[in-house]
Protein backbone atom coordinates (compact mmCIF):
# COMPACT_ATOMS: atom_id res chain seq x y z
CA UNK A 1 0.00 0.00 0.00
CA UNK A 2 1.26 3.48 -0.79
CA UNK A 3 2.00 5.87 2.30
CA UNK A 4 -0.05 8.43 0.23
CA UNK A 5 -2.75 6.06 -0.24
CA UNK A 6 -2.50 5.38 3.63
CA UNK A 7 -3.43 9.51 4.20
CA UNK A 8 -6.74 9.33 2.15
CA UNK A 9 -9.55 10.01 3.31
CA UNK A 10 -13.46 9.92 1.81
CA UNK A 11 -16.05 12.35 2.39
CA UNK A 12 -18.92 10.54 2.30
CA UNK A 13 -21.22 13.62 2.10
CA UNK A 14 -21.35 13.38 -1.88
CA UNK A 15 -22.62 10.00 -2.40
CA UNK A 16 -26.05 10.92 -3.25
CA UNK A 17 -27.88 8.98 -0.39
CA UNK A 18 -30.08 12.13 0.82
CA UNK A 19 -31.57 12.75 -2.64
CA UNK A 20 -31.57 8.60 -3.43
CA UNK A 21 -32.13 9.69 -6.92
CA UNK A 22 -30.39 7.51 -9.80
CA UNK A 23 -27.26 8.02 -11.29
CA UNK A 24 -27.01 9.37 -14.88
CA UNK A 25 -25.74 5.74 -15.43
CA UNK A 26 -28.73 4.32 -14.05
CA UNK A 27 -26.75 2.99 -10.41
CA UNK A 28 -28.62 3.77 -7.81
CA UNK A 29 -27.30 5.75 -4.79
CA UNK A 30 -26.99 2.26 -2.82
CA UNK A 31 -24.77 0.09 -5.19
CA UNK A 32 -22.22 3.21 -6.36
CA UNK A 33 -21.91 3.97 -2.59
CA UNK A 34 -21.26 0.15 -1.80
CA UNK A 35 -18.65 0.13 -5.00
CA UNK A 36 -16.86 3.15 -3.45
CA UNK A 37 -16.67 1.99 0.46
CA UNK A 38 -15.70 -1.71 -1.40
CA UNK A 39 -12.62 0.29 -3.19
CA UNK A 40 -11.61 2.60 -0.27
CA UNK A 41 -11.87 -0.09 2.62
CA UNK A 42 -9.49 -2.86 -0.33
CA UNK A 43 -7.23 0.54 -0.75
CA UNK A 44 -6.97 0.85 3.12
CA UNK A 45 -8.11 4.79 2.86
CA UNK A 46 -7.60 5.80 6.47
CA UNK A 47 -10.78 8.30 7.39
CA UNK A 48 -14.42 8.30 6.37
CA UNK A 49 -15.85 11.94 6.97
CA UNK A 50 -19.37 11.30 7.40
CA UNK A 51 -20.03 15.28 7.92
CA UNK A 52 -22.94 16.41 5.74
CA UNK A 53 -24.73 12.62 6.18
CA UNK A 54 -27.93 12.76 7.99
CA UNK A 55 -31.18 10.67 8.83
CA UNK A 56 -31.94 8.16 6.56
CA UNK A 57 -28.54 8.13 4.79
CA UNK A 58 -26.75 7.40 7.70
CA UNK A 59 -28.93 4.12 7.76
CA UNK A 60 -28.02 3.26 4.73
CA UNK A 61 -24.30 3.98 5.11
CA UNK A 62 -24.09 1.59 7.89
CA UNK A 63 -25.63 -1.07 5.99
CA UNK A 64 -23.19 -0.27 3.29
CA UNK A 65 -20.02 -0.02 5.41
CA UNK A 66 -17.37 -2.93 4.93
CA UNK A 67 -17.58 -5.29 8.48
CA UNK A 68 -15.09 -4.85 10.27
CA UNK A 69 -14.93 -0.95 10.18
CA UNK A 70 -11.16 -0.52 9.11
CA UNK A 71 -11.93 3.05 8.87
CA UNK A 72 -11.41 6.13 10.98
CA UNK A 73 -15.04 7.27 11.08
CA UNK A 74 -15.42 10.98 11.32
CA UNK A 75 -18.98 12.43 12.40
CA UNK A 76 -20.38 16.29 12.68
CA UNK A 77 -21.86 18.07 14.80
CA UNK A 78 -26.05 18.90 14.61
CA UNK A 79 -26.49 22.55 15.16
CA UNK A 80 -25.52 24.44 17.97
CA UNK A 81 -28.18 26.76 18.05
CA UNK A 82 -30.52 23.96 19.81
CA UNK A 83 -28.70 23.12 22.77
CA UNK A 84 -26.15 20.52 24.04
CA UNK A 85 -28.36 18.21 24.70
CA UNK A 86 -29.85 18.13 20.82
CA UNK A 87 -26.03 18.18 20.02
CA UNK A 88 -25.75 14.63 22.05
CA UNK A 89 -28.55 13.12 21.30
CA UNK A 90 -28.22 13.63 17.65
CA UNK A 91 -24.16 12.13 18.20
CA UNK A 92 -25.58 8.92 19.85
CA UNK A 93 -28.53 8.91 17.02
CA UNK A 94 -25.78 8.65 14.43
CA UNK A 95 -23.63 6.35 15.88
CA UNK A 96 -26.85 4.10 16.53
CA UNK A 97 -28.18 4.32 12.54
CA UNK A 98 -24.12 3.63 11.60
CA UNK A 99 -24.38 0.59 13.09
CA UNK A 100 -21.13 2.10 15.56
CA UNK A 101 -20.48 2.08 19.56
CA UNK A 102 -18.47 4.92 18.87
CA UNK A 103 -16.36 6.81 16.51
CA UNK A 104 -13.02 8.34 15.93
CA UNK A 105 -14.05 12.18 16.13
CA UNK A 106 -16.82 14.49 16.30
CA UNK A 107 -16.24 17.64 14.67
CA UNK A 108 -17.99 21.16 14.99
CA UNK A 109 -18.47 22.38 11.39
CA UNK A 110 -18.42 25.72 11.73
CA UNK A 111 -16.06 27.89 14.46
CA UNK A 112 -19.10 30.29 15.00
CA UNK A 113 -21.01 27.19 16.69
CA UNK A 114 -18.39 27.54 19.32
CA UNK A 115 -18.32 31.24 19.56
CA UNK A 116 -22.17 31.50 19.65
CA UNK A 117 -24.30 31.54 22.92
CA UNK A 118 -24.27 27.77 23.13
CA UNK A 119 -20.55 27.63 22.14
CA UNK A 120 -19.34 26.73 25.72
CA UNK A 121 -21.98 24.19 26.54
CA UNK A 122 -21.33 22.58 23.22
CA UNK A 123 -17.64 22.39 23.71
CA UNK A 124 -17.99 20.97 27.41
CA UNK A 125 -20.59 17.85 26.43
CA UNK A 126 -18.42 17.08 23.34
CA UNK A 127 -15.45 16.68 25.82
CA UNK A 128 -17.73 14.60 28.13
CA UNK A 129 -18.57 12.04 25.10
CA UNK A 130 -15.24 11.68 24.36
CA UNK A 131 -14.02 11.67 28.46
CA UNK A 132 -17.21 8.45 28.06
CA UNK A 133 -14.98 6.95 25.36
CA UNK A 134 -18.05 7.89 22.66
CA UNK A 135 -15.49 9.88 20.33
CA UNK A 136 -12.03 9.11 20.61
CA UNK A 137 -11.22 13.39 19.52
CA UNK A 138 -13.30 15.79 19.07
CA UNK A 139 -12.73 18.72 16.83
CA UNK A 140 -13.43 21.82 14.91
CA UNK A 141 -13.59 22.28 10.75
CA UNK A 142 -12.68 25.86 9.99
CA UNK A 143 -12.22 28.18 6.59
CA UNK A 144 -9.56 30.48 6.23
CA UNK A 145 -11.08 33.23 7.04
CA UNK A 146 -11.92 31.76 10.92
CA UNK A 147 -8.77 32.48 12.18
CA UNK A 148 -7.72 29.00 12.42
CA UNK A 149 -4.40 29.64 14.87
CA UNK A 150 -6.78 31.63 17.15
CA UNK A 151 -9.64 28.54 17.19
CA UNK A 152 -6.66 26.19 17.92
CA UNK A 153 -5.01 28.23 20.67
CA UNK A 154 -8.82 29.18 22.77
CA UNK A 155 -10.38 25.90 22.18
CA UNK A 156 -7.00 23.11 22.00
CA UNK A 157 -9.54 20.94 19.40
CA UNK A 158 -7.76 17.30 19.04
CA UNK A 159 -8.20 17.66 15.31
CA UNK A 160 -8.64 20.64 13.16
CA UNK A 161 -10.27 20.23 9.67
CA UNK A 162 -9.28 23.52 6.92
CA UNK A 163 -9.11 24.12 3.21
CA UNK A 164 -6.43 23.82 1.43
CA UNK A 165 -5.37 22.78 -2.16
CA UNK A 166 -2.55 23.65 -4.99
CA UNK A 167 -4.82 26.95 -5.71
CA UNK A 168 -5.78 27.82 -2.03
CA UNK A 169 -2.13 27.93 -0.56
CA UNK A 170 -3.27 30.78 2.04
CA UNK A 171 -3.00 28.92 5.91
CA UNK A 172 -0.03 26.10 3.92
CA UNK A 173 1.84 29.85 3.12
CA UNK A 174 1.02 32.21 6.35
CA UNK A 175 2.25 29.08 8.43
CA UNK A 176 -1.07 28.58 9.94
CA UNK A 177 -0.92 25.12 9.43
CA UNK A 178 2.11 24.50 10.31
CA UNK A 179 1.84 25.87 13.84
CA UNK A 180 -1.24 24.14 14.43
CA UNK A 181 0.10 21.08 13.65
CA UNK A 182 3.07 22.47 16.34
CA UNK A 183 0.05 22.72 18.81
CA UNK A 184 0.09 18.80 18.90
CA UNK A 185 -3.40 19.35 16.80
CA UNK A 186 -3.80 16.82 14.14
CA UNK A 187 -4.37 18.54 10.51
CA UNK A 188 -6.48 17.37 7.73
CA UNK A 189 -7.16 19.06 4.69
CA UNK A 190 -10.26 19.29 2.96
CA UNK A 191 -11.50 21.54 -0.39
CA UNK A 192 -8.29 19.91 -2.19
CA UNK A 193 -9.94 20.16 -5.09
CA UNK A 194 -11.47 23.60 -4.36
CA UNK A 195 -14.99 22.10 -5.58
CA UNK A 196 -13.52 21.21 -8.97
CA UNK A 197 -12.47 24.49 -10.47
CA UNK A 198 -8.97 23.21 -11.58
CA UNK A 199 -10.82 20.40 -13.74
CA UNK A 200 -13.37 23.00 -15.00
CA UNK A 201 -12.68 23.88 -19.35
CA UNK A 202 -12.02 27.59 -19.42
CA UNK A 203 -15.54 27.85 -21.12
CA UNK A 204 -17.52 26.49 -17.97
CA UNK A 205 -15.67 28.99 -15.30
CA UNK A 206 -18.41 30.82 -13.73
CA UNK A 207 -18.67 33.96 -14.52
CA UNK A 208 -17.81 35.29 -10.83
CA UNK A 209 -14.48 33.59 -11.74
CA UNK A 210 -13.95 34.96 -14.69
CA UNK A 211 -11.17 37.34 -13.21
CA UNK A 212 -9.17 34.29 -11.99
CA UNK A 213 -9.84 32.40 -15.69
CA UNK A 214 -6.32 33.95 -17.00
CA UNK A 215 -4.41 32.45 -13.76
CA UNK A 216 -6.52 29.23 -13.80
CA UNK A 217 -5.06 28.66 -17.67
CA UNK A 218 -1.94 29.30 -16.80
CA UNK A 219 -1.43 26.78 -13.63
CA UNK A 220 -3.08 24.47 -16.41
CA UNK A 221 -0.58 24.87 -19.00
CA UNK A 222 1.80 24.65 -16.47
CA UNK A 223 0.63 21.43 -15.07
CA UNK A 224 0.40 19.72 -18.43
CA UNK A 225 3.91 20.82 -19.42
CA UNK A 226 5.07 19.71 -16.33
CA UNK A 227 3.58 16.16 -17.90
CA UNK A 228 1.00 15.91 -15.33
CA UNK A 229 -2.86 16.31 -15.13
CA UNK A 230 -4.94 18.37 -12.81
CA UNK A 231 -5.95 15.27 -10.84
CA UNK A 232 -2.70 13.97 -9.91
CA UNK A 233 -1.37 17.48 -9.55
CA UNK A 234 -4.24 18.26 -7.41
CA UNK A 235 -3.37 15.17 -4.92
CA UNK A 236 0.37 15.12 -5.44
CA UNK A 237 0.73 18.89 -3.52
CA UNK A 238 -1.78 17.86 -0.74
CA UNK A 239 -0.56 14.39 0.19
CA UNK A 240 3.06 15.88 0.40
CA UNK A 241 2.67 18.77 3.15
CA UNK A 242 3.95 17.27 6.06
CA UNK A 243 1.48 19.89 8.11
CA UNK A 244 -1.36 16.87 7.48
CA UNK A 245 -2.33 13.54 8.71
CA UNK A 246 -5.23 13.21 6.52
CA UNK A 247 -6.18 14.40 3.26
CA UNK A 248 -9.84 14.20 2.58
CA UNK A 249 -11.31 13.48 -1.15
CA UNK A 250 -14.92 13.72 -2.42
CA UNK A 251 -16.40 11.41 -5.31
CA UNK A 252 -19.50 10.63 -6.81
CA UNK A 253 -18.60 7.35 -8.18
CA UNK A 254 -16.45 4.25 -7.73
CA UNK A 255 -14.23 5.69 -10.73
CA UNK A 256 -13.74 8.65 -9.35
CA UNK A 257 -12.23 7.04 -6.68
CA UNK A 258 -10.45 4.60 -8.33
CA UNK A 259 -9.05 7.23 -10.59
CA UNK A 260 -8.12 8.89 -7.23
CA UNK A 261 -6.47 5.83 -5.77
CA UNK A 262 -4.39 5.31 -8.90
CA UNK A 263 -3.29 9.04 -9.09
CA UNK A 264 -2.72 9.04 -5.39
CA UNK A 265 -0.32 5.69 -6.02
CA UNK A 266 1.87 7.77 -8.74
CA UNK A 267 5.33 9.42 -7.37
CA UNK A 268 4.12 13.41 -7.20
CA UNK A 269 4.72 15.48 -10.32
CA UNK A 270 7.64 17.68 -10.30
CA UNK A 271 5.88 20.77 -10.61
CA UNK A 272 6.77 24.68 -9.13
CA UNK A 273 3.70 24.75 -6.66
CA UNK A 274 4.49 27.82 -4.80
CA UNK A 275 4.02 29.41 -8.78
CA UNK A 276 0.35 27.65 -8.89
CA UNK A 277 -1.87 29.64 -6.06
CA UNK A 278 -4.24 31.91 -6.59
CA UNK A 279 -5.15 34.91 -4.64
CA UNK A 280 -8.41 35.73 -6.13
CA UNK A 281 -10.90 36.41 -3.12
CA UNK A 282 -14.05 35.04 -4.71
CA UNK A 283 -12.18 32.12 -6.42
CA UNK A 284 -10.96 30.76 -3.24
CA UNK A 285 -14.66 30.86 -1.22
CA UNK A 286 -17.01 28.85 -3.07
CA UNK A 287 -19.94 30.06 -0.71
CA UNK A 288 -19.84 33.19 -3.05
CA UNK A 289 -19.94 31.30 -6.03
CA UNK A 290 -23.45 31.40 -7.96
CA UNK A 291 -24.40 28.56 -10.24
Amino acid sequence: MSISVSKLGLAAAQFGLDGMTSSPRGRSPEAEARDILSIADRSRLSVLDVSGVYGRAESVLGDLIPRPVNFRVTLSTARADRGADFVEAEARGSLRRLGLERADAIIVHSPSDLFGPHGAALWDRLARLRDEGLFEKIGVSAHASDDPVGVARRFKPDILQAPASLLDQRLLADGSLARIAGMGVEVQLRSIFLNGLLFLPPDRVPAQLKGASGRLSRVRRMIAEGRSDPLQAALGFALSRPEASAVLVGVTSAAELSAVVAAASSPPPDLDWDDMAIDDPVALDPRRWVA
